[in-house]
């Protein structure tokens, strides 16, 4: 690909302002860990939310949806497409609770909830193992997006590319921490949007396609452009199973039930609940409704002009070696003219830098302040967790880095991290309102999905077993966890009755399965004021209403797109509808204490 002057220019200036963002806001930063890590918890609504979509937009996210359209179909991104209900559960039942819960991180959410060393040590081990070895293996399938774009666009070795985004995005993360991630990623976010409309006008340019018009026309284009899958394989695997098991049941980061990770990181760093809520809320529109069509069509585009791998290897050779199915969005991006290359590139690097800021920072959070302050250096002052945290950031980036070296392709790292954590999701949900869930619960459940992960992937095949595919995995591993974390809640010894009470006090979760808590409290002589209506059935409601209201615009999009005006124009009026009446039921919402 060319590059002329003017566009290095423009990623000169994007890596010069990153770096003056992060120097500017040093000193802040350099506050204490709460600065650091949670921005002062004083940030607004939008800006966490445009952090929250840019960091879920990362360098591999195209190269994901171009994988599942070429390999599925339009229909086969159900498989993330199901996790808005997980967004909207989100949004409007547990982002009041999160704020309410007034922590640093969610992972410090275990020593609030439950008690003893059971719980220490689930805060230890989960600070480790989620801030270092699970955010490793995602910014590494991130940065493995990074070296595919890199070798394909410019010609860049793998370490060549490593070395100068990631060296870029250390630097500026490691020195204003969360506050300098949020600000980056607002303008980061803009620079990924133009790119990606403007990959997608140039994609439908190409000789070989002639247009929209000529694109749908396509023979290999009309069998992947159904929103709903007609194959009985992939309407099994990529939609029935997500929509009904896999949105509740599986921990994936940026879409855990319950909230968690990064996204409870920004609903934590915001002023008040309805900042929280907000901030949420404004993410899942985005994502699931302003985003997938650009990429969506650059991949069927791909499909006319790389109808398989070998075609991609052919245009490529010396990127032959890496080149999988999802390489073939970086391919298109080749036909960009002059001028708007450089604000291409730049976008994905954008994307990249974003969402590997986020997780520098998140996990140098557990590290620092759930493992090194809580276990190993209880009296470090604030600077000195700070420069920790700083030190630890740079060291994330070096390990992703080397890791991303041996993985292949986007859509593998997602089925991996979808099966590590299977089963786990509606722990994650009840945990709020059912109190008889331990510490020990989590742990039965972290451990038994990672073994059924590794059993899978390493040891069924080689004992002579049927191969299974990755739907029918996923299933057994969360019929499995889900069946050993229930049976060790039931014997293993409840959280104390004084740390349950003192949760309820603080978080007020409500609803029936606290009634046991209230009861003792109130034989005890000290009753917990009970709130007389539950705020969560009119949430469920409204999670309901987003839902119903973004899959509409979402569908309304693409059939506007498709030229079908009569189903465009019905799902239109269902988006607005939805959206009129769940206007007026979040409005009743809000006033719930």
């Amino acid at each position: 690909m060319y590059m002329s002057w003017f566009d290095w220019s423009i990623v000169a200036a994007f890596f010069a302002l990153s770096l003056a963002i992060g120097l500017s806001v040093t000193r802040k930063a350099g506050q204490n860990s709460t600065e650091y890590f949670g921005a002062g918890k004083t940030m607004p609504w939008w800006l966490l939310g445009i952090s929250m979509v840019a960091t879920t937009f990362s360098a591999d996210t195209p190269n994901l949806v171009t994988d599942i359209v070429r390999t599925h179909g339009v229909g086969g991104n159900w498989l993330w497409w199901s996790y808005l209900l997980t967004g909207m559960l989100t949004v409007f039942v547990y982002a009041r609770l999160w704020q309410r819960a007034g922590v640093l991180t969610d992972v410090e959410f275990y020593e609030l909830r439950y008690s003893g060393r059971s719980a220490a040590f689930l805060r230890g081990f989960r600070a480790v193992y989620l801030g270092f070895f699970f955010n490793v293996l995602i910014m590494a399938s991130v940065s493995l997006a990074a070296i595919k774009i890199g070798r394909i666009l410019l010609g860049l070795s793998p370490w060549q590319t490593l070395l100068i985004a990631g060296a870029v995005t250390a630097f500026y993360s490691s020195l204003g921490g969360l506050r300098s991630v949020l600000l980056t990623d607002a303008f980061q976010f803009v620079f990924a949007m133009a790119g990606s409309f403007g990959a997608a006008y140039y994609a439908l340019q190409h000789e070989a396609i002639g247009g929209l018009s000529g694109l749908l026309a396509h023979e290999v284009v009309q069998t992947k452009l159904d929103l709903i899958p007609t194959d009985r394989a992939t309407l099994i695997t990529a939609f029935m199973i997500p929509l009904a098991v896999q949105w509740w049941s599986t921990w994936y980061p940026g879409s855990e039930p319950g909230g968690g990770g990064f996204i409870a990181q920004r609903m934590l760093a915001a002023k008040d609940e309805r900042n929280a809520i907000g901030a949420a809320f404004f993410f899942n529109a985005a994502h699931y409704a302003l985003r997938p069509w650009p990429w969506i069509i650059v991949a069927l585009c791909s499909l006319v002009v790389y109808p398989d791998i070998d075609a991609i290897k052919q245009a490529f050779p010396a990127a032959a070696d890496i080149v999988k199915e999802d390489a073939a969005y970086s391919a298109m991006l080749t036909f960009l003219p002059a001028g708007l290359i450089g604000v291409v590139v730049t976008s994905l690097i954008a994307a990249y830098m974003s969402t590997i800021s986020t997780l520098l920072n998140w996990g140098s959070s557990y590290i620092i302040h759930d493992f090194y302050q809580r276990f190993v250096k209880p009296d470090c002052t604030e600077k000195q967790a700070v420069s920790a945290g700083r030190i630890t950031t740079v060291l994330l980036m070096v390990f992703a880095g080397v890791l991303a070296l041996f993985l292949e392709n986007a859509l593998d790292s997602f089925q991996i991290m979808l099966q590590i954590g299977a089963g786990t999701g509606l722990l994650f949900i009840l945990r709020w309102f059912w109190w008889r869930i331990n510490a020990m619960s989590e742990i039965a459940a972290m451990f038994i999905s990672f073994a059924v992960a590794i059993y899978f992937r390493l040891v069924h095949e080689g004992l002579g077993f049927p191969v299974f595919d990755d739907s029918t995995i996923l299933v057994i591993s969360v019929a499995i966890t889900t069946a050993g974390w229930l049976l060790v809640t039931l014997i293993t010894r409840p959280t104390d009755h004084e740390k349950l009470a003192t949760f309820y006090r603080r978080v007020h979760p409500g609803g029936p399965g606290w009634r046991a808590v209230l009861q003792r409290a109130e034989a005890q002589g000290s009753p917990i004021v009970v709130e007389q209506n539950w705020y969560v059935p009119l949430a469920m409601l409204c999670m309901l209403l987003g839902c119903v209201a973004i899959y509409s615009t979402l569908f309304a999009t693409g059939y506007w797109i498709y030229g079908r005006t009569l189903p465009a124009m019905f799902l239109s009026v269902i988006a607005v509808g939805s959206t009129v009446i769940l206007v007026r039921s979040w409005s009743r919402l809000v006033q719930f204490d």
